[in-house]
């Protein structure tokens, strides 16, 4: 991974180098020298850079999906934002969770496995808390569920996972179901230890509360659908034919379209003067000889020329001609 620079190392470089400190002749003497970078074996790396920028695309979209959906429920102010994407081995995720949480363990067919959507307590007490009428604050001291919350809480996530199945339609489409809801890290085991994981972290803010939502995606569950993560798929999915009824139901639609025809007898040039001067009886010479065809206009559009007439007592114009696509109307 590149070390990235933060503003105060680049300026206490650059004041090095010039009081003399440092000699930049050295430091491109040390680029050049082969460097050997450590390799743990208990970290395997299973995604790469282009599939973890994917699933923070998606996951960013799950986040706002969430953020509606919990604000609805719980109807007071909820902010979820993704915080970070990483792997990490599964043992190492399971150490760095509270010994007491709230682990929504679910699968999501047609891919094979489970995956865990794992809650903060104090984030899942006080959407509890919200839902039981109360301000939306955490309890100080976190005791285990009892059955009726417990219901609650598999009611509320399991209706969180449509947010999901939203999010990832750009990949694929999945079912998200509810398997089972633990407290306790020690007793869930869907992977082993050293499976690689994406780790989801997503900061939550429920009212005055905060806390982080964590969903544990294993690498063997997603490994089957990894080419559909990476950003040629993502631009070639983009170029989709449109399904046969989607073509005949936009015909439809533009058939039933209003449009203004105007046909133009010819236009004539009047000073002010004159035009305040008109009286009836008075006759306005116009710039097309009677023998010419009129002007039929489709919108703003010149598409036909025809012949003036009527039909029974009313008037009427007949399409003599259509003019040709791309044909520019002269200046007259």
């Amino acid at each position: 991974m590149v070390d990235v620079l933060s503003q105060n190392e680049i300026d206490a470089l650059l004041a090095a180098l010039s009081s003399g400190e440092m000699d930049a002749e050295e430091l491109k003497k040390e680029d050049t020298q082969r460097k050997i970078r450590s390799y743990d074996f208990k970290r395997a790396v299973r995604f790469s850079k282009d599939h973890i920028r994917s699933l923070t695309r998606i996951h960013e979209n799950f986040a706002r999906y969430l953020t509606t959906y919990f604000s609805a429920q719980l109807r007071t102010f909820v902010q979820i934002n993704v915080v970070q994407v990483e792997q990490l081995p599964y043992d190492e995720f399971i150490r760095s969770i509270p010994k007491m949480t709230i682990l929504n363990i679910f699968e999501a067919e047609p891919l094979e496995g489970r995956m865990v959507l794992e809650v903060h307590p104090n984030v899942a007490y006080a959407m509890l808390d919200r839902l039981l009428g109360g301000t939306g604050t955490a309890p100080s001291k976190i005791n285990s569920l009892t059955e009726i919350e417990t219901i609650i809480m598999e009611r509320i996530f399991s209706r969180a996972f449509e947010s999901l199945q939203e999010a990832w339609k750009t990949v694929i489409d999945i079912s998200p179901r509810m398997e089972a809801l633990e407290t306790n890290p020690q007793f869930m085991q869907i992977v082993s230890p050293n499976e690689t994981i994406a780790l989801i972290s997503l900061s939550t803010k429920i009212g005055d509360t905060s806390g982080m939502i964590n969903l544990c995606i294993p690498h063997v569950v997603i490994e089957p659908i990894m080419p559909k993560l990476s950003v040629h798929h993502w631009f070639v999915s983009q170029k989709k034919s449109r399904a046969p009824e989607e073509v005949d139901a936009l015909q439809a639609r533009v058939s039933k379209a209003k449009l203004p025809i105007v046909a133009e007898l010819g236009e004539s040039r009047l000073t002010i003067r004159e035009f305040l001067g008109l009286t009836a009886g008075d006759v306005i010479s116009l710039n097309k000889p009677v023998n010419d065809g009129l002007s039929i206009r489709v919108g703003e559009r010149l598409k036909y020329t025809g012949s003036p007439g009527t039909i029974k007592d009313r008037v009427a114009v007949q399409i003599d001609e259509i003019v040709s696509e791309g044909v520019e109307e002269l200046d007259e």
